[in-house]
């Protein structure tokens, strides 16, 4: 047991991927949108899925062999559905992984799907361990779990915390669904996109907000005003789950969604990318409804409600909105050389489906989003890709 131990207050400076810091009396709240973007939207899906932590770590250099963080999680438990697994921490030292862990205690926030109400019930905070690391100066962080609220109190180390070096890398600002936020993903770096700026070498600050890629203005002016060398925004999935909008209110929200991140960044590398397959979607409009049938065996499953022939009143499919954002990109690029656009079926398309379909019929589960990750890595980072680094 260490007994000299050094608290260090976790403060906005010590958090990487959080656009704003939200004190609580239990320490501090991670938020990836900002307060005035909250205040313009009282969506609760929208309000979950933005204080859920995907791609926010705390980083520092010290010598510490052990280090300790209290937290206050936020676990989901789904009514009628087996319990899901405990939100995963993972310590990367100089890069490289080297623990992870889970925290107990926590509240307890109960979703009842069918009657689409949620409960949450307070409990107490609890403390994920990281031991036996060197005691040599070394960069530390702490991935914080991607798919569940994270409150963060005192960080105990046994030897004392410096402020973390500028890395100096690209920095990536990407927008998309709860594919992009980790779905399924096995943890919090290997959440596709994580996975793809580790591999592309750059930091990722990751507004994949589950259910909520809904082209909301407020969203396209947080990208705006947010500092990035490099920006892609994965749109379609999530207005199709939603029915939210037909495709004459389609085209200009998107040209106005990348209107405005061109006010803020107007040379900066920008990339669409269109929905990967998704075959329950492909020709069939939303909206997206839960199957429950199997959800007391483990198995809960999504249904497309809509019907192909509705397409002709302007309805949106996965296949609708590939064609038009091909098109806008395009159209667009003729006067803006740096917008790109990226196929999702390139990233997972009839191949992949076949060989690791989506358990859910929405979701990738993690040797997909391996997949996706490596797959964009390749396309976007390479010499000829939309994110090349030309100056290299």
């Amino acid at each position: 047991m260490h007994t000299d131990w050094t608290t260090t207050p976790v403060t906005a400076d010590l958090l990487r991927g959080a656009l704003d810091v939200e004190r609580t009396e239990h320490g501090v709240l991670p938020h990836r949108l900002p307060a005035w973007a909250r205040a313009q939207c009282a969506d609760g899906q929208l309000a979950m899925a933005e204080a859920q932590p995907s791609g926010v770590r705390l980083v520092f250099r010290t010598r510490a062999t052990a280090v300790e963080l209290d937290t206050l999680r936020t676990k989901r438990v789904y009514v009628g559905a087996p319990p899901r697994p405990d939100g995963v921490y993972e310590l990367l030292v100089d890069g490289h992984l080297a623990g992870q862990g889970s925290v107990t205690g926590g509240n307890i926030m109960t979703i009842d799907m069918a009657n689409g109400t949620a409960e949450t019930q307070p409990g107490p905070p609890g403390t994920v361990r990281f031991t036996g690391l060197s005691d040599a100066l070394k960069d530390v962080e702490i991935w914080l779990p991607h798919n569940e609220t994270t409150q963060l109190g005192a960080l105990r180390t046994d030897a004392p915390v410096e402020p973390a070096r500028d890395p100096g890398r690209r920095v990536w600002l990407h927008h998309g669904s709860s594919i992009s936020h980790g779905s399924d993903a096995a943890g919090p770096t290997t959440i596709w996109p994580a996975l793809a700026a580790s591999l592309g070498g750059v930091e990722l600050v990751n507004l994949g907000l589950a259910g909520s890629a809904l082209l909301d203005p407020f969203t396209a002016r947080t990208m705006r005003d947010t500092p990035a060398d490099l920006i892609s925004v994965k749109i379609g999935i999530n207005l199709v789950n939603a029915d939210l909008m037909r495709l004459r209110a389609f085209t200009p929200a998107v040209h106005g969604f990348l209107d405005t991140i061109r006010e803020g960044h107007p040379t900066t590398p920008l990339l669409v990318v269109s929905p990967i397959l998704c075959p329950i979607h492909e020709d069939t409009p939303g909206p997206c409804a839960p199957d429950f049938t199997g959800l007391s065996a483990g198995r809960l499953r999504f249904v497309a409600m809509g019907d192909p022939a509705e397409r002709a009143v302007g309805k949106l499919t996965l296949n609708v909105i590939r064609d038009e954002l091909a098109r806008i990109v395009e159209q667009r690029a003729a006067e803006d050389p740096n917008l790109h656009y990226l196929d999702g079926r390139d990233l997972y398309g009839d191949a992949d489906s076949a060989e690791l379909p989506l358990p859910d019929q929405l979701h990738p589960d993690a040797a997909t989003h391996r997949r996706i990750g490596e797959r964009f890595a390749r396309l976007a980072f390479a010499a000829h890709g939309a994110f090349s680094d030309r100056s290299g």
